[in-house]
């Protein structure tokens, strides 16, 4: 793509009922038209999801059927649900991370034993935990429905990849998803997933409470320090809007990562010792729940590096 073809990038964003309140997909309007994720599916939210996306389409002069080029930045729900769309229409060439085919891989039995050992450790019981379990492989077996292992045509590692006509590096950049990449576009645009996104930073999801809850927060610490080295012109996020203050937001995203691991050594000293405690504590206007994941990553990484001590109570983990 040259200078002139790269700006022609055009967003299509989806309502979606949990903060921001949106998503944004979006198609670089190149030779052969390359679409960076795929949006909420149907029925997630509105219930005019693929309308949405038709009509986003429309509005850069295209339709499903003429995306030669899908690709997927993680396999999130708001991300890929739209993949069924352009495959029942179209014949595109499907680019996921390289990562992804081994987790839609994953039994979903072995899934819900390694989430249902992990949530009981830090004191998840009776309905609650097993919620969490069953949250695990819906998500699991949802995503892989969006997204199919079997037609994706290109599994991509971290470096330098050609997305039919766009040359682009892709890097990895985990934390919120283990398995993440951002796109920069002729060294120009960024198209960065749920990764620097203003005026917020993401949850730390990874890969939920699986056994890699335990990297999330160094992940996303080495995701900010890779996008750190690029200097795009631009950077075009899931969430939030565009801008073109890269090196501002990762500073204050460390900032936000480095406050909330210190907020949870706060209400660990304050007498909060169990998950539960922590996650109800740390965000009382969000759903506790939703908290889980991001605070069992905040408690594993804080244990290791010996701001907090853990012990084990009939089977329960404590901290202090």
């Amino acid at each position: 793509m040259n200078e002139s073809r790269t700006a022609a990038v055009h967003r299509v964003e989806f309502d979606v009922d949990w903060p921001p309140g949106h998503v944004a997909c979006y198609l670089l309007d190149a030779e052969e038209p390359v679409l960076v994720d795929a949006g909420t599916p149907q029925g997630l939210a509105s219930g005019t999801e693929e309308a949405t996306f038709r009509a986003g389409l429309a509005d850069a002069g295209y339709e499903p059927a003429d995306v030669e080029h899908l690709v997927v930045t993680h396999p999130h729900v708001d991300h890929v649900g739209q993949v069924p769309t352009v495959l029942a229409e179209g014949d595109p060439t499907v680019y996921a991370p390289a990562g992804v085919r081994e987790r839609f891989a994953r039994d979903a039995d072995e899934l819900a034993d390694r989430v249902r050992a992990n949530a009981s450790a830090y004191g998840l019981s009776g309905e609650a935990l097993d919620r969490e379990v069953a949250a695990a492989v819906e998500s699991l077996e949802r995503d892989r429905d969006l997204l199919p292992p079997e037609r994706v045509d290109v599994w991509l590692d971290p470096g330098q990849v050609e997305l039919g006509p766009v040359s682009a590096t892709a890097v990895h950049t985990p934390g919120h998803q283990a398995d993440h990449l951002a796109y920069l576009v002729d060294e120009s645009l960024l198209l960065s997933g749920d990764t620097v996104m203003a005026p917020f930073r993401p949850v730390l999801l990874h890969d939920g409470m699986d056994d890699g809850h335990t990297e999330a927060f160094p992940c996303a610490f080495t995701a900010l320090d890779r996008l750190g080295e690029l200097s795009p012109e631009r950077v075009f996020p899931g969430h939030g809007e565009v801008h073109d203050r890269l090196e501002e937001v990762i500073e204050r995203d460390r900032q936000k990562l480095t406050a909330r691991l210190d907020r949870v050594e706060r209400l660990v000293a304050d007498g909060h010792d169990t998950l539960e405690s922590i996650a109800a504590a740390l965000t009382p206007s969000v759903e506790t729940r939703r908290m889980y994941s991001e605070t069992m990553s905040a408690l594993a990484h804080l244990n290791r590096e010996g701001r907090i001590d853990r012990e084990t109570v009939d089977g329960v983990r404590r901290f202090e």
